[in-house]
Parts: structure tokens; C-alpha cells; sequence
């Protein structure tokens, strides 16, 4: 697994709300299907209902399980590599939360929780450009 982060998701209670407050800071982002991206820097921020990130997770008892509501993902280039990384981290203690499949947005995913609980994404997303030095270029969604 490459040492880096492709996308910050925070799990938010009222996506407009949220969406209006990094707004009023001054970040400027695209809300494509109930979720708010945000390009900052070599990576991406998202804004996505808590509920919502939770069961994509495969956290059942988000309150239970301590899911803070944040989750980190990793991108890669394959699916090869999403399974490759999940089984890597299993063999490293991490708890398989999410087996990896198919995902509703044409790609390829999984997610395990590590050893202090903190809620990790391996995704293989077709959409996102991922360039050879790691860093995540976001679509223009309002193409689509």
C-alpha cells in the first residue's frame, strides 16, 4: 500500500448545512448525488450522510463500533490492488469490514477498520484520475 490519502470523507447529519458552512469558508465544491467533493490539494474532501457512510463501510452499530464519523480512503489503479491491500491488512490485525465488490459508482472497493477502529476505503475508481505520483484529479461533475 502506497503511503498516501486520495479522499477524506466526513460523515455530516445535513449535507446542505454542511455544504453551506465549507462554502462560507471559502472551499468551493460539487454536489453529485447526495455528496459534496471538495478538490483540495492532491486529494479530495467529501461531505456525505453519516448514516449512509457508515452502512458503505459495513459498520452496522456505527455508535457501538466508536465510528467517529470519518472515513480514509486509498485509491489505487486495479481492482488486483484493492484486494491485494485488503488482504494485507487483515494480515496485519485489521478487521475486514466491508468485503471488497463491485461499487454503485462503477468501481471496485472494500473497507477494514485498523487496530484503534479508524474506518479505512481501499477504492478502485474509474472516475477520479489518479496520476502517477498519487494525487487524485476530481471530474468536472457539472459535465455530466
Amino acid at each position: 500500500m502506497e503511503q498516501r490519502l486520495s479522499l477524506i470523507t466526513l460523515g455530516v447529519t445535513d449535507l446542505h448545512r454542511a455544504h453551506a458552512f465549507y462554502e462560507r469558508l471559502g472551499w468551493h465544491g460539487q454536489e453529485v448525488q447526495e455528496t459534496v467533493f471538495f478538490q483540495a490539494g492532491g486529494l479530495a474532501v467529501s461531505l456525505w450522510a453519516r448514516d449512509k457512510l457508515a452502512a458503505d463501510l459495513g459498520i452496522s452499530n456505527p455508535a457501538a463500533d466508536g465510528f467517529g464519523g470519518v472515513a480514509l480512503a486509498h485509491n489505487v489503479r486495479s481492482p488486483t490492488e484493492v484486494d491485494e491491500i485488503l488482504v494485507a491488512a487483515r494480515d496485519a490485525g485489521a478487521t475486514i469490514t466491508r468485503a471488497a465488490g463491485e461499487t454503485f459508482y462503477g468501481g471496485y472497493a472494500g473497507a477494514f477498520c485498523d487496530l484503534d477502529g479508524h474506518a479505512w476505503e481501499i477504492a478502485y475508481n474509474p472516475g477520479f484520475a489518479l496520476a502517477d505520483d498519487g494525487t487524485i484529479t476530481l471530474p468536472d461533475f457539472s459535465a455530466t
